[in-house]
């Protein structure tokens, strides 16, 4: 049984996969993003998750689940315009959205997801 650990650092590794699942850490907007609203952090935080996902041989169509952290409940709205249109159409992860603080002021959103790796076991 072997986990593999992709890009670690002292504190964490970006993802970690066991018998074909995938683990991320938690995904922001990138820098250029950090200072717009919900609806730009949240457009580059899915296109930092698409590109993890890519890095370890996964895609959006083998979420298995995601937690959203939202800095403020109002956004929920727009937040799940962007994700809706993400999410390909029958490939939707079970999903919880929750309020919680962020690690940096600017941030208004945070997600952490899991996924199948095809291939991997």
């Amino acid at each position: 049984m072997s986990i593999t650990r992709h890009d670690t650092k002292a504190r964490m590794s970006r993802a970690v996969i066991h018998n074909g699942v995938a683990w991320l850490c938690g995904q922001v907007a990138g820098p250029e993003a950090r200072h717009g609203d919900i609806t730009v952090q949240t457009e580059s935080m899915l296109a930092r998750v698409d590109a993890l996902l890519a890095e370890i041989g996964s895609d959006r169509e083998h979420l298995l689940s995601a937690t959203i952290y939202l800095k403020d409940g109002q956004d929920v709205a727009a937040m799940n315009a962007v994700w809706d249109a993400w999410v390909p159409e029958g490939h939707a992860p079970a999903r919880t959205c929750v309020c919680a603080p962020l690690p940096a002021d600017e941030l208004k959103v945070e997600i952490t997801v899991t996924a199948l790796v095809p291939g991997a076991a």
